[in-house]
């Protein structure tokens, strides 16, 4: 489960986990048959033991009962007959040993046993080298034989030099090899390039010094298990499975730096303390806590990077700490969102067609690809994903498609009819405390986005005056400023019919800003009127 982890969170490739698959079962194989094959040994050494206590004993009893001999010799003689028994029932150890070798040798190992032993045995030249020495010293030995001990020396070093030469071969020739392959790969052009063509839908890149985030866990979680867990709130919020976020090394970075990357091209950075934990400062008051000043990289604000020793001080001072690992974590979450788009690609959204549910397949079958096709799909839901609409509920978004491909082909007007069809999610996602607070456009605005659209149909386009384009931004950004110091975020209300024209107008400047028409609000959610944009005129709004 740890290999599957590592590999869908990136860390390792396929190959890296098959091979740590093949390495965990010749492991667990190993001592598989290492426990069973000691469970003989240690039986028939325990038996041993038993037999000569009972020798014995029995051998002393016999002596000095029933043949009458005094103890010391009748001890003696029957200890020195109880240690040949011994030698002699040994042998049967003996052989159950070799062969409790032999299952743990071949234990986790494919192929025939004899195989297995001979790789295994000329795999370490030195062991037959130690092996001829322990001989030679018994040949040497008085009261031993000296020649069966001294050939069997003699083989055993044979053993031991031809091993090594073979294996000084076996190096030489793989040399070789790597090196005609290496000439050969470099040679062969296409796969290379080929390789260096695949991108990362999303990648992390830590320096040396961040390490620790993912070999680490101490008390925090680690960043690789942070990560699947964002994977899984995103799949439930915006209803697609971001794809796997691959983490690396980057030793060329300055060590306490992090970069993301979305679809090969950086998407932001940041700098941590690894053995700190920030405390987030939107005042920028002093908050009588020893620490390093900083600016938080997701938000840039003001912030602290205090000892780890002082979390539970900035507790009782009613301040939140962070630790590094949910500081990346909310950064990979902020750039995910605003890339959405991006990341739901043409596969993604086959995906989610192949996995939707039963009831909706004849609705499926019968608008794809015969009225729209798979990638004009994939850009009505790329639309909503642009608004961080959710597109969990894919039945209804597949209805609200099959109803608009009847009276238009535009893109932009399919998904706002779709996201009509989801007037009860989106008043849920932007109401607070049952209600969804709105600032209005106005009479005013109205009549300048009115005047400024031109074409008909499919074919309408807003032509505003650039001066209008920033006094409307400047009025907008006034507004909601005025309203966020009273603690209230309020969302755009305008008609359908201009919605998506004021939408575009204002998400270079404050993509943040929720611009909402009267039919995405459902009929049972209460509106909260804040104000109207014509408190700030065109012309004052310019000025």
């Amino acid at each position: 489960m740890a290999i599957d982890a590592d590999l869908s969170a990136g860390m390792i490739t396929e190959d890296q986990a098959r091979a740590k698959r093949a390495e965990l079962e010749a492991e667990s194989g190993f001592y598989g048959a290492m426990d069973g094959a000691s469970k003989f040994v240690k039986g028939d050494a325990i038996a041993s033991v038993v037999i000569t206590g009972i020798n014995i004993l029995v051998g002393l009893t016999i002596g000095v009962l029933i043949h009458g001999l005094p103890f010391g010799e009748a001890f003696r003689t029957y200890t020195i007959l109880t240690a040949g028994e011994g030698l002699v029932s040994q042998i049967p150890a003996l052989i159950v040993s070799t062969a409790a070798g032999l299952l743990v040798s071949k234990g986790g190992a494919r192929g025939k046993t004899g195989l297995a032993l001979s790789e295994q045995l000329g795999r370490y030249p030195q062991a037959f080298a130690i092996v001829a020495v322990l001989l030679a010293a018994l040949a040497l030995a008085p009261g031993l034989p000296f020649v069966p001990f001294a050939l069997l020396a003699a083989g055993c070093g044979w053993l031991s030099w031809s091993l090594g030469q073979a294996a000084s071969r076996r190096r030489a020739d793989e040399l070789a090899l790597s090196i005609i392959e290496a000439d050969k790969n470099a040679g062969e052009t296409g796969e290379p390039i080929a390789a260096t063509l695949a991108i990362d839908a999303v990648r992390i890149e830590l320096g040396y010094a961040l390490l620790p985030l993912i070999n680490d866990s101490n008390s925090e979680p680690r960043l690789d298990d942070q990560v699947r867990a964002l994977r899984r709130q995103l799949a439930s919020d915006y209803g697609f499975v971001l794809p796997a976020v691959r983490i690396l090394d980057n030793m060329t970075l300055p060590p306490h730096q992090y970069l993301v990357y979305v679809r090969g091209t950086e998407a932001a950075r940041g700098e941590l303390r690894i053995d700190k934990l920030l405390v987030i400062n939107p005042g920028g008051a002093p908050l009588g806590i020893a620490g390093e000043a900083t600016r938080e990289p997701v938000f840039d604000l003001p912030a602290l990077w205090i000892d780890r020793s002082l979390r539970d001080e900035a507790g009782l001072r009613g301040l939140t700490t962070v630790s590094c690992g949910t500081v990346v974590t909310t950064h990979l979450t902020e750039v995910v969102k605003a890339n959405l788009p991006d990341l739901l690609t043409y596969t993604e959204t086959q995906k989610l067609l192949t996995e939707v549910h039963r009831d909706v397949d004849k609705l499926v079958a019968e608008i794809i690809p015969a009225k729209i096709t798979v990638s004009a799909v994939q850009r009505v839901l790329q639309t909503l994903l642009a608004e961080e609409v959710s597109i969990r509920d894919i039945p209804t978004i597949l209805e609200g498609i099959a109803e608009a491909i009847g009276f238009t082909q535009s893109i932009r007007f399919i998904a706002e009819h779709v996201r009509a069809r989801l007037a009860r999610q989106i008043s849920a996602q932007h109401a607070h405390d049952g209600a969804v607070p709105v600032l209005l456009l106005g009479p005013r605005w109205d009549e300048t986005f009115s005047e400024a659209i031109v074409g008909q149909g499919d074919e309408r386009q807003l032509a505003m005056a650039p001066d209008d384009v920033q006094a409307f931004i400047v009025a907008v950004g006034a507004a909601l400023d005025r309203w966020a110091a009273r603690n209230e975020i309020p969302c755009l209300l305008t008609s359908p019919a201009l919605r998506p024209f004021v939408r575009s107008v204002i998400e270079r400047a404050r993509p943040a800003t929720v611009v909402l028409s009267q039919s995405e609000i459902h009929p049972r959610v209460r509106v909260r009127t804040l104000g109207t944009l014509d408190e700030i005129s065109p012309s004052a709004a310019a000025a």
